[in-house]
């Protein structure tokens, strides 16, 4: 007797259904109320009768667009801490190099781990990579469900290894071509360190690559004013203005820190559509003296993002506190208390962000709460608050304060047993 088999298929709606609760979008404006939430990143009123994965009550909740880090070296939480009190040269040449000529892939992948445990757990879904063995760092965040643009770094002469520069160029071109393993969130770049640490000839083919491929350069741009006055004595140009000279940016190009930038210099970033990342805490820790002009920058129609830079200049990949001190430093600076007020500094953490994640208002650093929450994200920005849920694609990253996609404690054993082993003999 012949029997028909009924195919069942089960689609992954990625609906959540968030009841009595308060929702901050890129508007700026609080809704309170039950809403719907998707895993393409959209959210609307809920009816109440929906078809959802699971309700949530969120009458604890404050649910708002994920955190944005654009520039970051992940896996250099294994360097956290260290160095303290040295100035950026000797920072680099006594403590960083030293140890970094030990990196394995091991090492790399355990660093990745614990950053992307820390990304998560601070409300950060998003990450522009820039650091050693890129493939390993993608396979990490394609597990642990973030999204990243991972930056394979170029220099013309080795920081760690024995590896030539072209060597370098063509792993990461052939790492572009084959792509990763979950490309909807995670593709690989071009991180070239900075014009005085690759020639033109290397700058004009990381360019030409991107022009092929469509990927993403990424560049430590004026970061010093020695790097700044070194490129102006060797070029006659400042490193902008070198680097537009030569051809060099294509659409999107990242230039972290931009703390030593003319006008001019602004509106090359603003013609081919950079984005400048300012990295307020690492620059002020380094002792750079300088630090990004967001007022100028604007006014120039730069598009301004925020990165933490690595754990070991930063001691931290906490966006959120990054979003303060950009504030609180513009402010300063600018002896302007207008400059960067809640709303725009949100927007500037949060920017292009598709993902929600929800904060915790029983967290005392939240309250008072204000009339109609008008100071929920003033406490946020400038206090703080545990992040409770993170949602990427429909999938939970975390839930209730717990990460899900990787488990916290065993990554932080790993990473103290793999720091024992990185200064056995340093």
């Amino acid at each position: 007797m012949k029997t028909n088999k009924i195919m069942v298929i089960i689609v992954d709606i990625g609906l959540r259904r968030i009841i009595n609760t308060t929702l901050l979008d890129h508007d700026g404006l609080m809704k309170r109320g039950n809403f719907l939430i998707d895993k393409k990143g959209n959210y609307s009123i809920s009816n109440g009768d929906e078809d959802v994965i699971e309700t949530i009550d969120g009458s604890n909740r404050l649910v708002t667009r994920s955190l944005q880090n654009w520039h970051t070296h992940m896996a250099m939480i294994l360097n956290r801490s260290m160095g303290e009190g040295l100035p950026l040269k000797e920072w680099l040449q006594e403590s960083i190099w030293p140890v970094e000529k030990k990196l394995t892939k091991e090492f790399i992948e355990i660093g990745s781990k614990a950053a992307a445990a820390e990304l998560i757990s601070t409300g950060t879904t998003f990450a522009c990579d820039m650091y050693f063995h890129p493939e390993v760092v993608g396979n990490v965040i394609s597990d642990t469900g973030l999204r990243a643009i991972i930056c394979g770094p170029i220099t013309d002469f080795p920081f760690t290894s024995s590896e030539e520069p072209g060597s370098a160029l063509n792993n990461v071109k052939n790492l572009i071509s084959e792509g990763s393993s979950t490309p909807e969130r995670v593709e690989y770049g071009i991180g070239n360190h900075s014009v005085y640490a690759c020639s033109e000839e290397t700058l004009q083919k990381s360019s030409e690559i991107s022009k092929e491929t469509g990927c993403k350069l990424s560049i430590h741009t004026s970061e010093t004013r020695q790097e700044v006055a070194d490129c102006h004595a060797r070029t006659g140009m400042y490193p902008i203005e070198y680097l537009d000279s030569i051809d060099y940016f294509t659409e999107g190009t990242v230039c972290a820190h931009c703390g030593w930038v003319t006008k001019k210099e602004m509106r090359i970033l603003a013609s081919h559509d950079a984005h400048a990342v300012h990295c307020p805490t690492s620059n002020q820790k380094l002792a750079c003296g300088g630090t990004m002009s967001y007022p100028a920058m604007k006014e120039a129609g730069v598009d301004i993002r925020l990165g933490t830079d690595g754990a070991a200049s930063n001691n931290s990949l906490d966006l959120r506190a990054e979003a303060k001190i950009a504030s609180l430093l513009q402010r300063h600076d600018h002896w302007d208390a207008r400059i960067l007020n809640p709303k725009e500094t949100w927007n500037l953490a949060t920017r292009d962000s598709i993902d929600w994640v929800t904060w915790d208002l029983d967290d005392i650093r939240m309250r008072p709460y204000g009339k109609n929450g008008r100071r929920l994200l003033s406490n946020l920005i400038y206090s703080g608050a545990n992040c409770l849920d993170v949602f990427v694609e429909g999938k939970v990253l975390r839930r209730n304060g717990v990460t899900k996609s990787l488990n916290e404690n065993e990554v932080a054993k790993e990473l103290e047993n793999a720091v024992t082993d990185y200064y056995s003999d340093i």
